[in-house]
């Protein structure tokens, strides 16, 4: 795992270092920065996996770190948060943060959040079946699941592993009804909890505004209400 290289923005000097070491452990290549300036100038120089930010960073707070870093990169990114208000996950969540963890943390179930997220991260780069199961083309929407790779009408629309994922699912059951329930299981991989339909929204909400950015767009998905998310045939 030795190419794997991650970023973790913390001021906290002991977190930050505890965090580091878990993942070196695992032999992860880890970068440590303590303040947003540093996490982004780290970000021109060196080609990163994923990244774990703390919300509260001086200067520069982690939400609005997140956002520079959506401009131009897809890897994932967990927030840190000493809040666990449900306003702090859900800020995380609308700026393209992949997952979060209130802190105080087990140092152990951040690793396994970090695996979980780069399995899903590289899940589509595998390589084309022979039967080209990895690309779904159809009413100007292209999705090569080898690549991590999604245009519309020929433009590109850049999407985090988790909205790719969630696009995908959808494509590949366009014509019916996926609830936010059977999205979360999938797309997540995990057990579907209160909070788990509001995850999906904002998520889809995120999808929505790329396409349409890209296209002029915003009917691609569609909310059945009550019920959950489709594509059209």
């Amino acid at each position: 795992m030795t190419d794997i290289q991650i970023l973790v923005v913390d001021d906290e000097p002991e977190i930050a270092d505890l965090v580091s070491l878990y993942l070196t452990n695992e032999n992860f290549v880890v970068h440590t920065c303590y303040t947003a300036q540093q996490a982004l100038d780290y970000l021109e120089a060196t080609p990163l996996s994923l990244a774990i930010l703390d919300v509260m960073l001086p200067g520069m707070d982690g939400f609005a770190l997140c956002r520079r870093i959506r401009e131009t990169h897809t890897f994932p990114v967990i927030m840190l948060t000493a809040r666990s208000s449900d306003l702090d996950k859900i800020t995380g969540l609308t700026i393209g943060a992949d997952d979060y963890l209130t802190k105080p943390f087990n140092p152990l179930e951040l690793v396994a959040r970090v695996k979980a997220q780069l399995r899903r991260a590289t899940r589509y780069s595998e390589g084309v079946s022979p039967d080209n199961r990895n690309l779904l083309d159809f009413g100007g929407l292209v999705i090569d699941r080898s690549t991590h790779e999604c245009t519309i009408n020929d433009q590109p629309v850049l999407l985090t592993p988790i909205e790719f994922s969630i696009l995908w699912h959808l494509c590949e059951n366009r014509g019916q009804v996926i609830s936010s329930e059977q999205l979360f299981r999938r797309v997540w991989g995990e057990k579907y909890y209160d909070g788990g339909g509001n995850t999906v929204m904002v998520h889809i909400r995120h999808l929505r505004e790329k396409i349409e950015k890209a296209s002029g767009r915003r009917d691609l998905i569609q909310t059945v209400w009550g019920v959950g998310y489709k594509i059209e045939k």
